[in-house]
């Protein structure tokens, strides 16, 4: 069993309780001034769910089609789908950025840390 799979039960759930964890995380923690490591944090939590979001996905004829249906062009989704790295490792890469980009999971309900820290420090 992954270290993800309470994530593929129920993604919008996990989204949203993600969600509160982290801004709980950044009213706690955002008095310090360490926004690079926030940053940092942020892109890595976000790294991770699209690792969870492509390994759901499995077979190499389903992450062709989802990627297409995110709107990746068909050569970038071909050569993600049928790519053999491994899941933390495509999830770093072009097509999958492009498709599961920063601004689809913030539409699922995904809280940046960024963008909470900037809140808090600048109002």
């Amino acid at each position: 069993m992954c270290k993800c799979h309470p994530f593929l039960v129920n993604r919008h759930a996990k989204l949203r309780k993600l969600s509160v964890y982290l801004r709980g995380w950044i009213n706690y923690y955002g008095i310090a001034n360490r926004y690079q490591q926030c940053v940092d944090l942020d892109s890595w939590i976000r790294r991770r769910v699209r690792m969870c979001y492509w390994k759901q996905w499995r077979k190499p004829r389903t992450k062709v089609r989802k990627l297409l249906q995110l709107g990746v062009p068909l050569r970038a989704a071909i050569s993600c789908g049928i790519s053999s790295k491994s899941y933390w490792r495509s999830s770093k890469t072009a097509g999958i950025n492009m498709g599961l980009g920063n601004k689809y999971l913030q539409q699922q309900g995904l809280f940046a840390l960024r963008d909470g820290w900037i809140a808090f420090h600048h109002g």
